[in-house]
């Protein structure tokens, strides 16, 4: 299948989650992540999930890095550039849901993209290469570029990897791990 096709297939399987069975998975995943070899870096970026789009519920990743005392970083978004400013999450950070539905800080310290050592990355779909497939608007294949190439990127989802995803641009960044609710693939660690 074409990412099109692959963005719909799984918009489509998103729909039909019940919310317990979405914060089962949820819970499973960050369970998972416990496994990885993750956990000595400082500087972790975690998206906030849409709600209105079934995303895996980071909260319970959340509290793992926050138990561990680590910084964390979320992401927000610029329209105008398809860009994102990624802002130090602290006990004064102020979300804000913005028109798509995505929670964001209103303001605080931004964190420049090479300090960043683990970046969880949100996804539709992936394929057994790594490749992954996003909502197409180049968001964090942008960001990822920008990163140091020693930064670990961790795909969470929902579904089962593809085999293959075709249309594979230069531009798109592969994983290096994904994690879903029962296995953990890795790509390149």
């Amino acid at each position: 299948m074409n990412k099109k096709e692959l963005r719909e297939k799984y918009k489509k399987l998103r729909t039909q989650i019940s919310a317990e069975e979405l914060d089962n998975s949820s819970i499973d995943i960050a369970n998972q992540s416990l496994q990885l070899p993750i956990w000595e870096k400082s500087y972790y970026h975690i998206f906030l999930p849409i709600e209105k789009q079934k995303e895996i519920n980071t909260e319970y990743i959340l509290q793992i890095l926050q138990g561990k005392d680590k910084n964390v970083i979320i992401p927000k978004s610029n329209f105008e550039n398809n860009t994102l400013e990624h802002i130090l999450l602290t006990d004064t950070t102020k979300l804000k849901i913005n028109s798509w539905g995505i929670p964001e800080p209103t303001e605080g310290i931004s964190i420049p993209e090479d300090k960043i050592e683990v970046v969880f990355v949100p996804l539709l779909a992936f394929d057994l290469q790594g490749n992954r497939i996003g909502y197409g608007k180049g968001f964090y294949d942008k960001f990822l570029s920008k990163c140091d190439p020693e930064t670990i990127k961790i795909g969470l989802s929902l579904f089962p990897a593809e085999t293959q995803i075709k249309e594979v641009l230069p531009t798109d960044i592969r994983l290096d791990l994904c994690v879903t609710p029962r296995e953990t693939h890795r790509f390149k660690i």
